[in-house]
């Protein structure tokens, strides 16, 4: 199997043989039960801090390239369904947990989340002592690593160590080939009562175009639940293709991976989007290609922000929003050009988290407001695109 390739199924589990390995490039070595696929796979070790919602995290697309260590300890306890999820696939390469799943206990449950991993060809490891696994990552960086679950639990973790030594890693990888759409589609889909089944979006007075970098289906509902009519085109569509639609305004989409490799086809369409005129609103990897577009930069990041309990401040109001965060990168506040202005930061550790043109309908924030830990805090940013649109 290639080094970079997502794990793959390779025979039916037996219970003599459920020992699975992560090895980092440091040499550390993390052994537990394994979970899920059979199979070997490479990627960034990160962790995330949210207390819920293990399904949407696990099918975030921004997660491509990303080994996932959930730092609550209870993964799995309410099990799987079909609702909660953000794209069709994982893109995420593996995760990593604290204590075994157990049987599903919620009445919203339609399946494990062990099944769920295996049918999906999703490496897990269970057991593993994640508190030391973050102080690592805490103190180092983010680091590569290899998760392997073979049927003979045997391993050459030697082999294995040299395999993620050797990993490229995300700075300078353009991820938004794995994730995005490949031709334009209409979505219609908002947000619905909890098991209540999806419906369809009434009288759309608004037309939005979402360029896809990976996006997350709940950006969609929150859009088509406030009277858009949404259309969602794939990451490299041309500035003449998405105005060619017709749009009363356009969302730049999250999405994984280094921003400065993706500017280099984003940033020349994002521009030219610009001189539209057109309200423009950008999420997580879309608030740093807009960044870059009008003359920041972006660094990668010692320690990424990745949870559901991210404090941050709108300077305009002082108002604290909970925040959700997924990202590796972010807007050096020092590069930001004249006319581009601040509007929110971390109260984590000070880092850029919102910007606007000063100028023009454009606004961008670092987190996920479709997301919903405070439970609603940054929802009020939906409205305010569209209102710039009915206006």
């Amino acid at each position: 199997m290639k080094l970079n390739e997502q794990a793959s199924s390779i025979a039916p589990r037996t219970d003599a043989a459920r020992q699975a390995v992560l090895v980092l490039e440091d040499g550390t070595v993390f052994r537990g039960k394994g979970l899920g696929a059979f199979g070997q796979t490479l990627g960034e070790v990160c962790f995330n801090t949210s207390m819920t919602g293990y399904q949407e995290i696990l099918t975030d697309p921004s997660y491509a390239g990303q080994i996932i260590t959930f730092t609550f300890p209870h993964i799995g306890n309410v099990g799987t369904n079909e609702e909660d999820t953000e794209c069709r696939l994982p893109r995420c390469r593996g995760l990593v947990l604290r204590e075994d799943v157990t049987s599903p206990a919620n009445w919203r449950a339609r399946g494990s989340l062990d099944r769920w991993l295996d049918d999906r060809n999703l490496i897990g490891i269970a057991g593993v002592d994640t508190r030391r696994l973050v102080t690592r990552i805490r103190d180092r960086g983010a680091l590569r690593g290899c998760l392997a679950f073979a049927p003979d639990g045997g391993y050459d973790v030697a082999h294995l160590r040299r395999a993620a030594m050797h990993w490229p890693g995300l700075e300078g990888a353009d991820l938004t080939g794995e994730v995005s759409c490949v031709e334009p589609y209409e979505w219609t889909e908002p947000p619905w009562p909890i098991n209540a089944g999806s419906g369809q979006a009434q009288f759309p007075d608004c037309h939005v175009v979402c360029v896809d970098y990976g996006a997350k289906r709940n950006i969609l509902r929150s859009l088509a639940g406030l009277g858009c009519r949404v259309t969602v085109v794939p990451a490299r569509s041309s500035a003449a293709s998405i105005l060619a639609l017709r749009p009363n305004g356009i969302v730049l989409c999250n999405g994984p991976g280094d921003p400065l490799a993706t500017s280099v086809f984003a940033v020349p369409v994002i521009r030219e989007l610009l001189t539209s005129g057109l309200p423009i609103f950008g999420i997580c990897l879309g608030h740093q290609l807009l960044a870059l577009a009008l003359g920041a930069r972006t660094v990668k990041m010692h320690l990424g922000h990745r949870g559901g309990n991210h404090p941050v401040q709108d300077l305009e109001c002082r108002r604290v929003e909970i925040t959700c965060q997924n990202h590796g990168f972010v807007v050096a506040r020092e590069s930001l050009p004249a006319e581009l202005e601040e509007t929110h930061t971390s109260l984590f550790d000070g880092t850029l988290e919102g910007l606007r043109v000063k100028d023009r309908p454009v606004f961008s924030v670092q987190f996920h407001p479709e997301a919903s830990p405070g439970p609603q805090d940054s929802h009020p940013l939906f409205e305010r695109f569209t209102n710039l649109m009915r206006q």
